[in-house]
C-alpha cells in the first residue's frame, strides 16, 4: 500500500449509518451486543472478465452477486485475507494490484443467532489480478457463498449486484489493467 496525502478531488471513507431497525422488537432492558467485523473484498479482473461470487440462503441476501471476499482472521493482514478468501470462495490465485477504497457501515439488529448486536462492518477494498483463470467453484461449501463465476466485462451489469459491490464495479472495474 502506497499512502500519500489526500488530493483536492479525494474523498474520506464513506459511512453508512442504519442506526436501530425500526421492525425490531427488544425485551424489556435488552442491550445490544457492540460487534466490529473487519473484511476485504476485491474488484478481480483476468482475460475472462470479472469475478463475482453470489450469496448463498445463509445470508439476508440471497442469490444477490457480489466480490469476492470475507472476514479477516485473528492477526492476518488485509491483503492476505482476501486472497485466502478468493481462494476458498473461487478456487482462484490473484496478485493483488491496489487499495482502492475503505467502507464503514453500521446498523443495531439482530444476527442470525438472535443476538441483538450493535453492528459495525469496515470493508477494504483491493484491485486484483488473475493471471491464470481456471472455472470458479466454491471450496467453502455450506458457507455464505452459492456460486462464483468469471462475468464478461461487457455482461456485468446484467446480473444482480448487491449495491456495494455495483457501486464499486461502476467507478473502478476499467481502471484496473490487465498485464
Amino acid at each position: 500500500v502506497q499512502v500519500r496525502p489526500r488530493a483536492r478531488n479525494s474523498r474520506p471513507p464513506r459511512v453508512k449509518s442504519r442506526g436501530l431497525d425500526p421492525n425490531l422488537e427488544l425485551a424489556p432492558g435488552e442491550r445490544a451486543v457492540p460487534h466490529q467485523r473487519v473484511a476485504a473484498y476485491a474488484i478481480v479482473r483476468s482475460r475472462r472478465g470479472v469475478l463475482g461470487t453470489q450469496c448463498s440462503e445463509r445470508t439476508a441476501i440471497p442469490g444477490l452477486w457480489q466480490l469476492p471476499g470475507g472476514g479477516l482472521e485473528p492477526g492476518e493482514t488485509p491483503s492476505a485475507g482476501v486472497v485466502r478468501e478468493v481462494m476458498e470462495e473461487t478456487a482462484q490465485q490473484v496478485r493483488i494490484e491496489r487499495l482502492i477504497d475503505v467502507q464503514s457501515d453500521h446498523w443495531v439488529g439482530r444476527a442470525p443467532s438472535g443476538v441483538l448486536e450493535d453492528f459495525q462492518a469496515l470493508r477494504i477494498i483491493y484491485t486484483a489480478v488473475c493471471d491464470d483463470p481456471t472455472q470458479p467453484r466454491v471450496l467453502d461449501e455450506g458457507g455464505t457463498t452459492r456460486a462464483a463465476s468469471w462475468v464478461p466485462l461487457r455482461h456485468w451489469r446484467s446480473l444482480q449486484w448487491t449495491s456495494g459491490a455495483r457501486s464499486l464495479l461502476d467507478r473502478h472495474l476499467n481502471t484496473i489493467p490487465l498485464r
